[in-house]
């Protein structure tokens, strides 16, 4: 792993000037085949697979076991042919024996996926003893997949839900998170081949795009909330709440569907087994909540103002928690911002749903909060709504580029919180959540390459993911100026959404949209070990006005503004994008006008926290 730093590091160095990109093999092959462009569009050859997953479970509450059945037709539209295939199933993470970075606690542990029937093609598959022990399966085809054939796959499986709630388990003794449920087929890609990660220290995932219909049995009284459109909420519902989640769907207010009076007289659900059904098209994956004694609100935002469409959101939460009740009013106003201002892309769904669990964390149309006190609990659902644009509208490789999605969210967390809150509170929450504990700590783990692959990483996983790379796209929009950044952020989701983008179609679609070779930028930030530090160098008069010389010691492109004090009292500032270190990486040289009664010069780092400030000063 240390060489391969050094490498990153060496290469970046020895090639900034000369505006190249270092590539990893595999990504390099991917680009000479012509799958990918170096203008950051899809190539001419581009191709990815996906396929059709219909699946029906039944959740006995009492004893948390699901048994689930489904039908997977995997279209194969890559020029190669395939002999074997690969199955995740993420749920064996929970047995004992499963290799992990950290310890659990013995209600995590279950005996994981149990697979029984399993076809190929309507004819018995190879899956024996011993096989799918892992989170990672492969399995032999008898006959290999031609390009541009499909296969199906019918699949029998069973796993008890971990007492220990997470992304997914238990929640309470009546609530349940389904999520990374269902055997799935891995991605086969253009660069990287069958995705083979086992997902031992809590990376995040990367799927194909799928249609999905999800069918989910529950006893009477249990509700269910999922992925996708709703599609039987009269053959669930009694009539008055279905009445009641009907109106919701095009309300501005929040509409209480399910009350918890409601819930105690047994006047939700029809009294009988249900089975509730949801379909979700071109999607990269599906999840569930279900709860006996949830409470559940509804509303709607304009997402579209073009064509006045409206998205869904919707909040299930226990009664007892206070922070969800404003949770559906809060949701609706994050899926029109981002609808309308960054990433300005309509909510590509027709509904998100909060369910309170406990992990802080993403599913498509869905999100498994935990219950946070005060603006925490706003700006963390803030966050988890943002990855619906970053991964799921993206496709992108959480495994092994995490800041491809991460950083967005965080970067999308930060900008729409000054449209509820204080912006000065907003960016001191950030800086203080997300940088200073990396930017002040000088620990080896924090220097590290963020091109580095996600699934190599421990303790730079979070600092790669969040708030390094946010930095860096802060830095960018600020050098760009918002209208070019905005336009080149547009042209390349357009391009890639559906898709499977890496980081160089993101590097190279920016520079095609904005005009310009940002490589030196890409190079500083994304294959450097840098860390933010700079200092003023010297300050020496030159005619009637100044030169000031800016070290950067730690290596970042950063910005910064020069705070200028004046012997009457007065200030002036005077702001340096990132662009400043363009044609030199280590030294800056500002020509300043004639500052007469000039006292003291201060650089100001803001959001960038520069590791030592002590340096940062200059008194005439």
């Amino acid at each position: 792993m240390r060489k391969i730093l050094t490498l990153l590091s060496l290469f970046a160095t020895l090639h900034a000037g000369a505006q190249e990109l270092y590539k990893t093999r595999d990504v390099a092959l991917a680009y000479s085949k012509g799958t990918r462009s170096a203008d950051g569009r899809p190539g001419k050859h581009y191709w990815q697979n996906g396929g059709r997953y219909a699946i029906s479970l039944q959740l006995n509450p009492s004893t948390r076991v699901v048994q689930g059945t489904e039908k997977i037709t995997y279209r194969n539209s890559s020029p190669d042919t395939l002999r074997k295939v690969v199955f995740k199933l993420i749920m064996n993470n929970h047995r004992a024996t499963a290799a992990r970075w950290g310890n659990v606690s013995k209600d995590y542990i279950t005996e994981g996926v149990q697979v029984g029937r399993f076809l190929v093609n309507g004819k018995a598959g190879v899956w024996s003893a011993g096989m799918g022990e892992t989170a990672t399966q492969e399995v032999n085809l008898a006959a290999p997949l031609l390009p541009g054939k499909t296969l199906d796959f019918e699949i029998d499986w069973t796993y008890t839900l971990a007492k220990q709630y997470g992304r997914e388990g238990t929640i309470d003794p009546n609530s349940f998170y389904l999520a990374y449920f269902y055997p799935r087929v891995a991605v086969y890609d253009d660069y990287n081949g069958w995705d083979m990660t086992d997902h031992i220290n809590g990376q995040e995932f990367y799927n194909d795009f799928n249609d999905y219909t999800l069918n989910v049995t529950v006893p009477a009284n249990y509700m269910v909330w999922a992925t996708g459109e709703f599609l039987n909420p009269d053959e669930v519902l009694q009539p008055e709440a279905a009445a009641r989640l009907k109106r919701s769907l095009t309300s501005e207010e929040v509409i209480n569907i399910a009350t918890k009076a409601q819930i105690a007289g047994a006047k939700v659900t029809r009294q009988q087994v249900n089975t509730w059904k949801f379909r979700a098209d071109n999607i990269v994956d599906v999840a569930a909540g279900v709860s006996n004694h949830f409470v559940w609100d509804g509303t709607s935002a304009i997402i579209d103002s073009l064509t006045k469409r409206r998205a869904a959101m919707q909040t299930a939460y226990n009664d007892t928690t206070s922070s969800f009740r404003t949770l559906a009013a809060e949701g609706a106003h994050a899926l029109n911002w981002y609808s309308h201002h960054y990433p300005g892309v309509p909510y590509p769904f027709g509904k998100m749903t909060a369910f309170q669990g406990n992990a802080n964390m993403e599913t498509p149309g869905m999100i498994n909060d935990s219950s946070l006190p005060g603006i925490d609990n706003r700006r963390v659902a803030n966050h988890e709504i943002a990855h619906t644009w970053f991964p799921f509208y993206m496709g992108t490789n959480e495994t092994r580029y995490a800041f491809m999605d991460e950083a967005w969210a965080s970067f999308l967390e930060l900008l729409i919180a000054p449209s509820f809150m204080d912006s000065l509170q907003a960016d001191e929450m950030y800086k203080s959540g997300r940088i200073a504990r990396w930017a002040n700590n000088p620990a080896a783990t924090t220097d590290v390459p963020i091109i580095t692959p996600s699934f190599e990483l421990k303790e730079a996983y979070r600092i790669n993911a969040y708030g390094k790379p946010s930095l860096a796209y802060m830095a960018l929009k600020d050098m760009l100026g918002d209208k070019m950044f905005k336009k080149s952020l547009l042209e390349y989701m357009d391009r890639w959404h559906g898709k499977h983008p890496i980081p160089w179609d993101f590097f190279y679609s920016f520079n095609d949209a904005s005009g310009k070779n940002l490589n030196w930028f890409w190079n500083n930030w994304f294959f450097t070990p840098y860390y933010m530090d700079i200092a003023v160098d010297k300050l020496v008069r030159k005619n009637d006005g100044y030169v000031l010389t800016v070290k950067n010691i730690g290596g970042f492109a950063i910005p910064f503004s020069l705070k200028m004090t004046f012997a009457d009292g007065t200030t002036r500032r005077l702001h340096q994008t990132a662009m400043v270190w363009e044609k030199d990486q280590k030294l800056a040289t500002i020509s300043l006008p004639s500052l007469k009664g000039l006292k003291s010069l201060d650089l100001d780092t803001d959001m960038f926290v520069d590791y030592n400030p002590a340096d940062n000063s200059y008194k005439l």
